[in-house]
This record gives structure tokens, C-alpha cells and sequence, in this order.
């Protein structure tokens, strides 16, 4: 009799933890491209930005919601969403909003779209209208800035992106040490959205090295000091 019971206890204790396990992810990250063409087919998208009010009011997607994944009540204000209908879920690069998904998946929504680099790469992609803005760089600006004698180092940025963050540090000082062998040029894409869309900056950070005009190396993500010196 005790080994029955003991045999049910175990069976029942694997039944649950097994059950327990199991989280299913409703969460699909897709491309641009794929993301517009699935909201103009669902109808009554919810469209979540999940930017600042700033990033948001700057440029965003139309019908999108503007719930900030930094707000203390973002996870309540996500409850208020309807869970039984899809979710397309975007910020400026791809992490944030990809944080957002995770969170929509634990509470229970049983559909939810993440676009894959966000409005930067909806922009790159040509299919979103670039906000141009004053004292915005244009192309020519551009070229003008990488025609020098000396090695250019760009980097694309934003004052919303971790990794961009994380960089900054080194990369000012860098811009001490090196400066004169390399110049270093540091673009904000949401003040420079135009240009971003025109040089097709899918993700940030995005660091591209010019030699007397000419790009020899471009590199997207995170990069830490000492490799970024070895490329230089």
C-alpha cells in the first residue's frame, strides 16, 4: 500500500513539474516587410510602441499605442490589452521591444509579433517616412564628414540604446587618444532619421570606418574597447 502511494506521489510530483514547465511562446520575431503586411491583414491590430513619449511623438507607426517599457506600470497597463487578439510589438532597435514580447508571453497573450530591429530597420527597409529635422545631417554633409586624409570611424547611436550606452564612455575617450589618426563621429538616428533611412542602418550601434572616403569595415552591435582598438 505505502509503495502505491509513494508511486502515485511521484507520478503526480512529475505530472506537475512537467506541467509546471511548460511555457508555451507565442512570441515570432519577423522581419519589416512581414510585420507591415500582417497588420494590414489583421483587423483591429494592437499595435504597441514601446518607446519613450519622445521617440514616440517624434515618429510611429499609425494606430500604435504608446505604452513605455520603463513606466513602473508598464505590466498593468499591458493587462489592459486584449489577450485573445494578435500583438505587434515595436521600439527604435529591437531590444526593448523584444523585452515587451517576453512580458506579453508570461501574461498570457496568445499571439504576439515583434519586429526585428524596430523602426530603424522599418526605415532601412523603406517603409516608413523619415522625420526630417533641423540641423538634421543631410547625404552631402555626409560625404563631407568622411573625406579626410585621416581614418573615420562613424557611429550610428541613439540615447535610448544599452549597447550605444555602454560604448560611449570608451569611445570619448578614444576620440582623445586617437585623434590624430582617426577621427570619430558619433550620429544620433533619431535626430538624423533621414540620413539613417539613406544609409540604411538596420541596428545600433552601427560603426562603419572610412579611409580617405572610401568604407573598408562596418560592424552592427556591441563592441568592446580592446577589439575596436584592433580594428582601428
Amino acid at each position: 500500500m505505502k509503495k502505491a502511494i509513494i508511486a502515485f506521489l511521484c507520478t503526480a510530483t512529475i505530472t506537475f513539474t512537467s506541467c509546471k514547465g511548460q511555457n508555451k511562446n507565442s512570441v515570432e520575431n519577423i522581419e519589416p516587410k512581414v510585420f507591415a503586411e500582417k497588420i494590414s491583414t489583421t483587423k483591429n491590430a494592437q499595435v504597441l510602441d514601446v518607446r519613450t513619449p519622445e521617440e514616440y511623438n517624434s515618429l510611429h507607426l499609425d494606430n500604435a499605442i504608446n505604452i513605455n517599457i520603463n513606466d513602473s506600470d508598464f505590466d498593468k497597463k499591458l493587462s489592459q490589452l486584449d489577450k485573445n487578439k494578435p500583438v505587434f510589438v515595436y521600439c527604435l532597435a529591437g531590444a526593448r521591444s523584444a523585452k515587451a514580447a517576453a512580458r506579453l508571453n508570461e501574461q498570457g497573450f496568445t499571439e504576439i509579433y515583434n519586429m526585428n530591429g524596430g523602426i530603424t530597420k522599418w526605415n532601412a527597409s523603406g517603409l516608413g517616412k523619415a522625420v526630417k529635422r533641423e540641423g538634421a545631417l543631410t547625404m552631402a554633409d555626409y560625404q563631407k564628414l568622411v573625406q579626410t586624409d585621416k581614418k573615420v570611424l562613424i557611429d550610428f547611436n541613439a540615447e535610448w540604446c544599452g549597447p550605444c550606452k555602454k560604448m560611449a564612455p570608451f569611445l570619448a575617450k578614444m576620440k582623445e587618444e586617437l585623434k590624430n589618426d582617426v577621427v570619430i563621429i558619433q550620429i544620433d538616428v533619431d535626430k538624423n532619421q533621414e540620413l539613417a533611412q539613406e544609409m540604411k542602418i538596420e541596428g545600433l550601434p552601427t560603426l562603419i570606418l572610412y579611409n580617405k572616403g572610401k568604407e573598408v569595415w562596418k560592424n552592427l552591435g556591441y563592441m568592446s574597447e580592446t577589439d575596436l582598438k584592433a580594428k582601428l
